[in-house]
């Protein structure tokens, strides 16, 4: 019998470790290593590209430097003095949006510029870019931007600004919704300061509705120190007036996205008023 029992043994191996055996202690992840930021980009050399002057030199520089994204934002200023300088049509182009990979405020007075450009598809690219490099030239040819002839340019606009969070452009923003600028009301209600978020509220009724409440969403959503609770209630209060059904979809979308933990006072609000619309029309 041994001998059997010495055969089955060398066959199937060495008995093998259970975790959680007597003894044994459970194994430990490793803790994760904080992501190293990236490398900056050496750019003497693709400054010196752009400096140059000649188109094929001036295109690997833009293509090397949209490969790098913001660790080559060194070389923003040299791409903005090669824009101001005057480009062919394709590298203009690429150039704009370089500086937008790059997310340097560097690179925002070279795409102010271009927020006034005869050619529509370079306003575009710029008022774009300027959502991404930041900084107090951008907001102003943004805010600026709301009154261009395009819808698309106008949108981004409005978007750019809220994406920025300058407060000082909501009265802009407004005036935008008024002129049917729809983006505007997303921006005000990531922006507005009490009043002004009662101002918004206070267009429902008699803007579309879902217009309105792309801005109110994120006004019910944003922090109690910034939107106060019962700023909120109100909010909550003007769309159950409503009594309909786009008005109740809306309610259940916030009531099923309301984080745990947040508001109570606000959260039996939202509750109430879905009940109340239930039967809307």
């Amino acid at each position: 019998m041994t001998s059997r029992v010495l055969a089955v043994c060398a066959l199937v191996g060495p008995p093998l470790l259970v975790s959680g055996a007597a003894g044994a202690q459970p194994t430990k992840a490793a803790p994760k290593k904080p992501e190293a930021p990236a490398a900056k980009v050496d750019v003497a050399p693709l400054v010196k590209k752009l400096e140059s002057g000649a188109p094929d030199q001036v295109r690997e520089a833009l293509d090397e430097l949209r490969i790098a994204g913001p660790a080559g934002a060194g070389a923003a200023a040299a791409v903005g003095k090669v824009l101001a300088r005057g480009l062919s049509l394709p590298l203009t182009k690429s150039a704009i949006e370089t500086l937008a990979d790059l997310e340097s405020e560097a690179g925002s007075p070279a795409l102010a510029q271009y927020t006034t450009h005869r050619n529509l598809e370079l306003r575009r690219a710029a008022v774009k870019a300027l959502g991404r490099t930041k900084g107090a030239a951008a907001t102003a040819a943004l805010a600026r931007a709301l009154s261009d002839a395009d819808p698309m340019v106008r949108g981004n606009a409005a978007s750019g600004l809220g994406a920025l969070k300058a407060k000082d452009a909501v009265p802009d923003l407004f005036v935008a919704l008024d002129h049917r600028v729809n983006e505007a009301a997303a921006a005000i209600g990531q922006l507005c300061n009490p009043e002004q978020c009662e101002r918004l509220a206070s267009k429902v009724g008699s803007l579309p509705f879902d217009v309105v409440t792309s801005g109110l969403e994120p006004v019910l959503f944003r922090p109690t120190e910034a939107v106060s609770d019962e700023l909120k209630i109100k909010v909550v209060g003007r769309l159950r007036e409503l009594g309909t059904l786009e008005s109740n979809k809306f309610l259940r979308d916030v009531q099923k996205r309301w984080p745990s933990g947040s508001s109570p006072r606000v959260r039996q609000a939202i509750d109430q008023a879905v009940m109340a619309t239930a039967g809307g029309k």
